[in-house]
């Protein structure tokens, strides 16, 4: 697969030549450059601010299994419980998530991932989904995709936003925003306070389960002159959760206090044809867990990150420009560990604390080798402290068959480093050297059809990925007796399916959308092939279908309302001591969601019902979900 990968690669070059032409723009991240959504291979999905805006849900995950097909989001309990987002068929630990560019996963977590639970969506202009590997321009964990968060910024004169929200399971919201313009200096403030009695995460108790989110946050600007500008974004959230173990039969008396701290200051240069940014990032997260049934009873989890960063574009003409960059980051993490022979950093309390450096190089080559094709070839190096030298590639191509049809395709090489917790923490790995990254290969096509006199449009991708040196313990791994060795395994796990997409306006106050896809999938890591270790191959949680369907209608100038459907195939989830450690298939479901929105001079009411026939369903194994619950929220601007 990667030879034909280079020869495809070479044939883009190729092919190279420039056609002058005007293209509209469309910001988006897909090149780390604007660019319009028209001529991006990628399969990109966005999110804009009237999707949030007329959202009822408080969280992103939340939002992102309401509008985007091609992935699944999965929680294990109620608000701010544990959470992930699954792409093209993958577990959540090969997508990669970024708030203004501030890479958000958390170096002492098993995977080096990031749980969706505590992210709320007050703030957020637009996210953007890229499927696929993008590695290439993203590097490490990016190997099914990539999603981006863009933050409000300040608009003109100054302008006051207050949000209350009540809802079902004693849950309220208050956010307060402020933005504005003050000659060179643009500001947005973001103060918001969350709390949820909640449900019992796990469904052998009517305990609820308690959560709180409080979240500040701003976005500053100060533009020096024509060609310089200056940023800096900060986020800080402390949340706690009350929250179930694992088993049935233990005590469900736990909690966590969790801290998350983000930081991002911008330096940027902006030429005409030349434009760079230079950035230094930073994460900071702090857990707390409070464990009745572990010793010792608290334990803290921290991980941070540094990154320093220069992303560049140069202009070459109106249909060629290089994208490039140069990225320096440092990860921490001290874990309590409780495997012997870890030497702790505090005595013999068991805490330890390691770190690992990447140093990354790119080069994004985008241009438009005839006046119908836009293309992209992209390479990177990666050089990790531990597992050395690594590179990815990626091609993509848009053709314009026609004015309202365009063929896409991608097709590049990703990978995931280790985690630090999977070369120190996790297990007793003698020498971390051994452990190599994982790799995978990345391929899809799909197009784009409009049919403008009949307000219909359609989009249809099919995909697959491969991926090896799969890193775990699975059956058959054992190390001298001791199956918790973090090793990499010998098979090839791999997604293939396909998604489909339609927006219908068959009137003017009427909307009808469609979603479907299609995965198969193949976890070599605990499926062998005639091995009764599980039900079946699938990823886990990942579902084998969804269909999702909504209609929206507009009743009058001022209230519009939308009824959607979703109904959700079998899944395979792991087993535990409940069941003698035995995977099993979770039943396939389906919901039915009402919204509403009401507009009265500057106030805006938002109302929804969620789950209408109180649907009994688990997303996770043992896990509860909610049942029927109404929210209302009211929107005030000044």
């Amino acid at each position: 697969m990667k030879t034909r990968l280079i020869y495809i690669l070479l044939f883009f070059i190729l092919i190279n030549k420039s056609i002058a032409g005007d293209v509209p723009i469309i910001v988006i991240s897909a090149g780390k450059a604007p660019q319009s959504k028209s001529t991006i291979g990628s399969d990109v999905s966005i999110i804009d601010s009237n999707d949030i805006a007329n959202s009822n849900e408080y969280f992103v995950g939340d939002i992102l299994s309401e509008n985007l097909m091609g992935m699944n989001y999965f929680q294990s309990g109620g608000y701010g419980t544990t959470s992930g987002i699954q792409l093209r068929g993958q577990p959540k630990r090969y997508s990669t998530v970024y708030i203004n560019g501030i890479k958000l996963s958390d170096p002492s977590t098993p995977s080096n991932d990031y749980y969706f639970g505590n992210l709320m969506n007050n703030s957020f202009e637009s996210i953007e989904v890229l499927k696929g590997s993008q590695s290439t321009l993203y590097g490490s964990g990016a190997m099914a995709g990539t999603i981006n968060l863009f933050t409000k910024k300040g608009r003109e004169g100054h302008n006051k936003t207050f949000d209350i929200s009540e809802g079902s399971f004693g849950t309220r919201n208050l956010n307060a925003a402020f933005d504005g313009i003050l000659d060179n200096f643009d500001y947005f403030v973001n103060i918001t306070n969350f709390s949820s009695d909640g449900i019992s995460a796990r469904v052998d108790d009517d305990e609820n389960d308690r959560y709180r989110n409080d979240n500040y946050e701003g976005n500053f600007g100060y533009q020096i002159n024509n060609n310089l500008r200056f940023e800096t974004y900060l986020n800080y959230a402390d949340t706690f959760l009350e929250y179930d173990s694992v088993s049935l039969s233990q005590t469900d008396d736990s909690s966590t206090d969790d801290e998350q701290a983000l930081f991002s200051s911008k330096f940027i240069i902006d030429n005409g044809n030349l434009k760079n940014t230079f950035s230094y990032n930073k994460t900071y997260i702090l857990r707390e867990t409070m464990n009745y049934n572990t010793t010792p009873k608290n334990k803290m989890y921290e991980g941070a990150r540094d990154a320093i960063n220069l992303i560049g574009q140069y202009n070459i003409n109106l249909d060629t420009r290089i994208v490039y960059g140069l990225e320096y980051e440092v990860d921490t993490a001290e874990i309590f560990s409780n495997y012997p022979g870890n030497t702790g950093v505090y005595g013999n309390v068991g805490y330890i604390e390691k770190e690992e450096e990447i140093n990354s190089q790119y080069a994004d080559l985008q241009f438009r080798p005839t006046e119908k094709i836009h293309s992209t070839i992209g390479v990177r190096r990666d050089n990790h402290s531990i597992a050395g030298d690594y590179h990815t590639a990626r091609a993509t191509m848009a053709y314009k068959l026609e004015s309202d049809l365009t063929l896409r395709s991608s097709i590049g090489t990703g990978l995931r480093f280790p985690s630090l917790n999977e070369y120190y923490f996790g297990s007793s790995v003698v020498d971390s050297s051994t452990l190599k990254p994982e790799e995978s290969t990345s391929f899809d096509i799909g197009f784009d059809k409009n049919y403008p006199d009949k307000n219909l449009d359609f989009s249809t991708t099919f995909f697959r990925i491969e991926y090896e040196n799969y890193i775990g313990a699975p059956k058959g791994n054992e190390d001298s007796g001791n199956t918790y060795v973090n090793k990499n395994t010998n098979f090839t796990n791999h997604s293939h399916g396909y998604e489909f997409s339609s927006n219908w306006k068959p009137s003017k106050d009427i909307m009808v959308n469609l979603g479907y896809i299609k995965t198969f999938s193949y976890d070599g890591s605990t499926c062998d092939n005639g091995d009764d270790y599980c039900d079946n191959s699938m990823n886990v949680r990942v579902p084998s279908y969804v269909l999702t369907s909504a209609v929206s209608k507009i009743l009058r100038n001022n209230l519009s309302g939308k009824i959607k459907f979703k109904y959700v195939g079998e899944r395979r989830d792991y087993g535990g001591s409940d069941n003698n450690f035995r995977q099993v298939m979770l039943d396939e479901f389906m919901t039915v969601d009402l919204s509403a929105n009401y507009q009265v001079d500057e106030y805006k009411m938002n109302f929804s019902l969620k789950n209408l026939f109180d649907e009994d369903y688990q997303e996770n194994l043992n896990y509860s979900t909610p049942g029927r619950n109404l929210n209302f929220r009211v929107n005030r601007k000044f």
